[in-house]
């Protein structure tokens, strides 16, 4: 019944403001603890997330994609080449930026959405993955629930308040997904 409220697309030029508020308007948000803090990357501002990002990143990149759980943006996806311009390592992320929907599994199904999606749109490719932290359990369950595979650690190279965690590297090849989909 779940997965039946959860739904994933792209976003739409009426939804720029919506979005940035509900995903970057609030730089301590809880969602930017766990995703990638070590980067220290900072949230872009309302404006430059409206000329520049939302319509360059968002609304013309068919890699980026939001999640809308009973109609309402509630967080995002996004697909890139971890090997840049060669374009056969893709890599994902998620976010689900309303912090009382986290463990609903509403980013498992989601993500499971995003997989299919993509393993149809990159027809060639053989693997998706993503990284993420060993910080970062809820992302290292996300992966088992999705059924990905636990495909590399990366000992104590992300350093984040006063600690170093390792790298978490999930993945699934097509043959994996097609199977485990094939008998859902």
């Amino acid at each position: 019944m779940l997965q039946n409220k959860i739904k994933i697309r792209p976003l739409k030029e009426k939804e720029l403001v919506q979005f940035w508020q509900l995903a970057f308007s609030n730089p301590k948000a809880e969602w930017t603890k766990w995703n990638g803090p070590y980067f220290h990357d900072q949230l872009p501002s309302k404006e430059t997330f409206l000329t520049t990002i939302g319509p360059n990143e968002w609304l013309r990149n068919p890699n980026r994609w939001i999640i809308t759980f009973n109609h309402q943006i509630v967080g995002s996806l996004v697909a890139y080449f971890d090997d840049c311009q060669l374009k056969h390592w893709l890599e994902v992320g998620i976010v689900i930026y309303i912090t009382p929907l986290w463990g609903q599994h509403i980013g498992t199904t989601a993500l499971r959405l995003w997989l299919d999606h993509l393993f149809t749109e990159f027809t060639d490719l053989p693997h998706i993955g993503f990284t993420t932290w060993s910080g970062n359990k809820r992302m290292m369950a996300l992966g088992n629930r999705a059924g990905m595979t636990l495909e590399g650690r990366i000992r104590q190279v992300r350093y984040w308040q006063g600690h170093y965690y390792d790298s978490i590297k999930y993945g699934i090849l097509r043959s994996e997904w097609m199977l485990a989909t094939h008998f859902h």
